[in-house]
């Protein structure tokens, strides 16, 4: 953070000398800018923040950032980010991508980093579709949408990834969208802030394979300002009554697994790590590692 004598970063202070490369009109801009501005609202270190993404469009975005960033493998965003965090707790993580990289091939390893609540912050750029391979529908495609690889359209139910954040114990749930970058900015701060696990799915629409950003716009409502984002029966509720509520649909404050790991590691020194090896052997007096007889 900032001190008396370091000016406050700005936005255009975390732009790398990188452009990015995004068709013109992609929703993705719009979630750069914001993810900026919020950087900046936290006046965060880049030295000390690193972004992590998979494979697609949306995962080019950590190349963009003057933080450190990795650029990993496919559908593999979150359990780098989680690896990253629990290595070093005191670093701030963001973990970027698209609907396909996270909700398919990546879609194991979402409950997991939900429920185990480590301190990263998750940026889905959703646009319903795969737009770096062309155009192929992805889990959260509408059924019945054409695309080029649906031509007779798609034939699978999508996926509520709101409602799948909340059941796999995601503690913090919100949807934002890239043409209201004001609101989307606030909703990265609150996320980052947040301890925990913070899920944001960010409507970014694709303007070559599935241009909807007019019609998305017509279909987005705020969040009830009387909505209780503690109520996760309410919060399902929102997640599946259909169309795009923009806002935080649920938050829980419980203690974070980096947190746990930290106890458990002042803990270690009293302990007896010679009688844990030995009752987690197989029998008394076998050699840790090596076969029984």
């Amino acid at each position: 953070m900032s001190t008396a004598e370091t000016p406050k970063r700005k936005p255009n202070d975390f732009k790398s000398d990188l452009k990015p490369i995004w068709c013109p009109g992609c929703g993705d801009f719009g979630v750069l800018a914001s993810l900026y501005r919020a950087f900046a609202q936290l006046d965060v270190d880049p030295a000390r923040t690193v972004i992590v993404s998979g494979i697609g469009c949306s995962s080019r975005l950590p190349g963009f950032v003057s933080t450190y960033g990795v650029h990993t493998l496919h559908g593999r965003a979150l359990p780098v980010a989680m690896g990253v965090k629990l290595a070093n707790p005191e670093l701030t993580v963001v973990a970027v991508g698209g609907d396909g990289d996270g909700f398919a091939i990546g879609a194991g390893h979402f409950p997991h980093a939900a429920r185990r609540n480590v301190d990263i912050t998750y940026l889905v750029m959703d646009n319903e579709i795969y737009g770096l391979t062309k155009g192929q529908v992805s889990p959260t495609s509408l059924t019945e949408q054409k695309a080029p690889s649906t031509p007779w359209g798609n034939l699978e139910t999508p996926l509520n990834t709101l409602a799948f954040a909340i059941a796999s114990g995601a503690g913090f749930v919100a949807r934002g969208a890239s043409f209201n970058t004001k609101a989307l900015t606030e909703l990265i701060v609150q996320a980052m802030e947040h301890p925990g696990f913070s899920y944001i799915d960010a409507l970014s629409p694709c303007v070559m394979f599935n241009n909807t950003q007019d019609e998305w716009k017509e279909l987005v409502t705020d969040v009830a300002p009387d909505h209780d984002i503690a109520d996760k029966v309410g919060a399902f509720d929102l997640a599946l009554k259909g169309g795009f509520t923009l806002g935080i649909l649920y938050k829980e404050l419980r203690p974070t697994l980096d947190e746990k790991y930290r106890h458990l590691v002042e803990r270690t020194p009293d302990s007896d790590i010679d009688a844990m090896l030995d009752a987690f052997s197989a029998r008394k007096g076998v050699a840790i590692g090596k076969p029984l007889a």
